[in-house]
């Protein structure tokens, strides 16, 4: 059966085609430039030649780079932070949202708006510094990395709506078969949630991978650092090779702040792919019941 456009409609399709190719380009053209620059020569950066593709190809940045060991050492801190991170916030969160998101439980209403509170008043950076490094005693420790942001505001209320939207009768099933209350999260309720999981997981592996400003509060010794600081002391001029140094060094200054930053963002361009299904699927669903 064929089905009439009209004029109005087909002038929307062009319409909308066009700026979603205008999106697709103005959010494409940084990481385009990026890589362009990475792979080109010290001399073309410097002049400004470089646009949309390497001039003069070279990979002098990246063998450099690559033969750096403090840069793996950077690379594999910022592994095992991101992934001790994020399952210990994933787990946290769920552990949380699941109990809030029962109408039943007598302090829900008191202890929600008191976790949504933490969203709009933050503590500030002092008092977090003097809690973590004097009254915790974390300083310079993997867990003054990993605890202060282990559980989001905005993380919690997408798991708390996507917990109550599950069906109570499966739950209500359960306990009538014997099964206690961890066992029903445990083998309920967190299969029946890989999508929210999944999306969680997303977000909480962006944010520890890209995490900088708390290793440099409460990091001291710079063999724990993550690459995203060493990348961010490369851009604000702190960590400038030094003069005098060697000439392969020397040629591949202007280029190694962009070929850092493109190994640090390939592992997550690599894994976005993969979840994405379930980033779209959990979002939609976790919003629809608050």
């Amino acid at each position: 059966m064929l089905h009439f456009k009209s004029k109005g409609y087909r002038v929307f399709q062009v319409v909308n085609t066009i700026i979603m190719i205008l999106v697709i380009f103005i959010t494409l053209y940084p990481v385009i430039y990026l890589v362009a620059q990475s792979f080109s020569s010290e001399a073309a950066v410097s002049a400004g030649k470089v646009t949309f593709y390497p001039i003069d190809f070279t990979t002098a940045t990246y063998k450099y780079i690559l033969r750096n060991n403090e840069f793996f050492l950077y690379y594999w801190n910022t592994i095992v932070y991101s992934v001790v991170g994020t399952a210990l916030s994933v787990a946290l969160t769920a552990m949380l949202a699941y109990p809030l998101s029962k109408p039943k439980l007598r302090l829900n209403k008191v202890l929600t708006p008191f976790v949504v509170f933490t969203m709009y008043f933050a503590g500030g950076i002092i008092p977090n510094f003097v809690l973590v490094t004097q009254w915790l005693g974390l300083r310079d420790s993997m867990w003054a990395v990993i605890l202060p942001p282990a559980i989001s505001t905005f993380n919690f209320l997408l798991m708390k709506s996507f917990f109550a939207g599950l069906p109570e009768e499966l739950e209500e099933a359960a306990a009538i078969d014997g099964m206690g209350t961890y066992g029903i999260f445990l083998k309920i309720v967190l299969p029946l949630s890989k999508a929210i999981i999944a999306t969680m997981t997303l977000f909480y592996i962006v944010t520890m991978w890209n995490e900088w400003f708390g290793p440099f509060m409460y990091l001291d010794t710079k063999a724990k650092w993550p690459v995203s600081l060493h990348v961010r002391q490369l851009v604000e001029g702190a960590n400038q090779i030094e003069q005098g140094s060697t000439a392969e060094a020397s040629n591949v200054q202007s280029t190694l702040k962009s070929a850092t930053m493109v190994l640090t963002t390939l592992p997550i361009v690599c894994v976005y792919p993969f979840v994405q299904k379930y980033f779209v699927q959990g979002m939609t669903m976790g919003a629809v019941k608050g």
